[in-house]
């Protein structure tokens, strides 16, 4: 994630703030220019600091859901492009609905940061039946209704949620019946989306091939594959191939496992950058220590961008083992708790090559447009690039 600061007074701010720490200016994210922008009003609309061409409306969201994403005061639309994906959402007269809502679509709005930073394809139900949406669902025996228990899944680009997640002592709860050693609001919306993706980058890709030959065959029955998984639990030396015990259950979810996996690296890889980290561990040479094996790195450079997926692993090693050592100074578990063996990584720079395999052909044909819009006789306003 970036470091963002208010325009108006330079103070810093988090990208879920929608007011000034310092000088109280109104803020709202502008996922066009991938920044937080302070506002001023401008007649009945809002100008930003950021870009004093733009002109905005707030979110529809934004009073009851917290949403700061803006839309452009010309547009149609009155949610954002991250909420216009919400199906259903739980009663909001509810407080206790209200307050797990609003943190389940920080987390939502954290996930799509990433997938517009990477140029992913995002198309709604209305433009696609099977186009990604959410349904936020409250569990039954809440409301001591009958019904079976909500199940936070993917379905053929609907991702539902329990927003019990957003409990802390209750999704601790779970985590620890499923013996995981994380679990959290946006691992849930990173590995779901890792399914939806499946469905877009790989179902009908010529990869296919390849990626049964790094997953295994996907076509092996999933629910008897989950009951295996449950009642018996991985194979001996899983972590030697899987990122963790659930990747171990299906091709699918090794997929989708691997897929939450990248978008951690990528998007700490990128705070880390924001905020000059290097890692240069004071250690003595001896011949303990490999010369492959290096614990240096100066993340200087944008993972968000980066088509070599080596330079991101080169600095992951180095900065995870600096994280978990002040984690356990802290008395804290390990920040990043999972290995990286040669047969993970070669996963990893499955789903790499799918997305730039993706943002390629994006950006080729985006220059094809602009090949074709600079040989019109007439001139016309050419699409502002992201």
């Amino acid at each position: 994630m970036k470091i963002f600061q208010c325009q108006a007074c330079a103070q810093p701010a988090h990208f879920e703030a929608d007011a000034c720490e310092s000088c109280e200016c109104r803020l709202g994210y502008d996922p066009d220019l991938a920044d937080l922008t302070a506002m001023v009003p401008a007649g009945s609309r809002w100008r930003g600091l950021a870009d004093a061409r733009r002109r905005y409306r707030p979110c529809a969201n934004r009073e009851s859901g917290g949403c700061n994403w803006l839309v452009p005061a010309g547009s149609a639309e009155t949610f954002c492009v991250a909420c216009r994906h919400n199906r259903v959402v739980p009663d909001l007269s509810i407080p206790w609905n209200q307050t797990r809502w609003r943190e389940v679509e920080a987390a939502k709005r954290r996930l799509f940061y990433a997938m517009l930073r990477l140029s992913l394809p995002l198309a709604s139900r209305r433009e696609d039946p099977a186009g990604l949406a959410f349904d936020f669902l409250v569990d039954p025996a809440e409301s001591y209704l009958i019904g079976p228990p909500v199940l936070t899944g993917h379905d053929n680009g609907l991702i539902t949620l329990n927003i019990a997640e957003a409990d802390d002592v209750e999704r601790e709860r779970r985590r620890t019946q499923f013996g995981e050693h994380y679990r959290t609001l946006l691992g849930h919306f990173r590995h779901e989306i890792g399914h939806y993706f499946w469905n877009v980058l790989v179902r009908a890709d010529p990869c296919l091939e390849a990626f049964r030959a790094v997953f295994g065959d996907e076509r092996a029955d999933y629910g008897a594959a989950l009951q295996r998984h449950y009642a018996h639990g991985p194979a001996e030396g899983w972590q030697e191939t899987f990122v963790s015990t659930y990747a171990t259950s299906h091709p699918w979810e090794d997929f989708a496992e691997t897929w939450a996996h990248y978008m951690h690296i990528v998007d700490t890889l990128e705070t880390a950058s924001q905020f000059g980290v290097r890692v240069q561990p004071k250690l003595q040479a001896g011949p303990a220590l490999h010369a492959p094996i290096t614990l240096a790195a100066k993340v200087d450079f944008d993972p968000y961008r980066s088509p070599d997926f080596g330079r991101l692993i080169e600095a992951w090693l180095p900065l995870t083992f600096a994280m978990n050592s002040l984690n356990r100074s802290m008395g804290q578990p390990d920040l990043y708790p999972f290995r990286m063996t040669p047969a993970t990584i070669g996963k990893l720079s499955f789903v790499h090559d799918r997305i730039y395999a993706r943002t390629d052909a994006t950006e080729a044909e985006a220059g094809a447009l602009r090949a074709v819009i600079a040989g019109l006789r007439h001139p016309v306003a050419a699409p502002r690039s992201a």
